[in-house]
């Protein structure tokens, strides 16, 4: 199935993909010429013939008790792994007491200010009422809800495009904690 617009210069339908965005490093546009396509603009356009795939994979983390544990290098080794050139990926977590986000990666200081933050939000001693599980368990599922269970990241070159100051974060939020599992959903060429 062909995916794009067709353009007002012809009858031709292509499909576009951003390879470059204006300030990004000039080595991610060489690398991408070499791809069959051409330049429009600061897109890199190709063929409505060129070939995308889905790809399918699961990380199993375990975590040892409430923080922010990074997952960006298993999620890149999963990426380069199976996936070449450009797509988006969706990293979904399977669990409803921890959760997934994007966070700065250079300074500690900040996941554990996010920690404190969202433990002030949902506390334990917060009169809940579901607490078959004991009294982490609902601040839990609150935290996981506010948090979020996916996050998609666009794959440029086959690797993650984050941020320089970005990172991948599994959030634990039980007391204990234990394995994670989390599904790897990747488009791409």
């Amino acid at each position: 199935v062909a995916v794009g617009k067709r353009s007002r210069h012809s009858d031709e339908l292509y499909s576009a993909h951003v390879s470059q965005v204006p300030g990004q490093d000039e080595g991610v546009r060489t690398k991408a010429e070499g791809q069959a396509g051409r330049w429009k603009g600061n897109a890199f356009v190709t063929p409505a013939g060129a070939k995308l795939e889905q790809r399918l994979g699961q990380l199993a983390i375990q975590t040892g008790g409430p923080g922010l544990v990074e997952i960006g290098g298993q999620v890149q080794a999963w990426l380069t792994d199976n996936i070449a050139g450009e797509g988006l990926l969706t990293v979904f977590l399977q669990h409803t007491s921890a959760s997934l986000t994007i966070q700065e990666n250079a300074d500690p200081a900040v996941r554990r200010d996010l920690m404190t933050a969202i433990d002030r939000l949902a506390p334990q001693d917060g009169g809940w009422v579901h607490d078959q599980e004991g009294p982490d368990d609902m601040p839990a599922h609150i935290k996981s809800s506010m948090m979020g269970s996916s996050v998609q990241i666009p794959i440029t070159n086959g690797r993650l495009n984050l941020g320089t100051w970005q990172g991948v974060y599994l959030g634990e939020h039980r007391d204990n904690g234990g394995q994670r599992s989390i599904v790897l959903t990747c488009f791409g060429t």
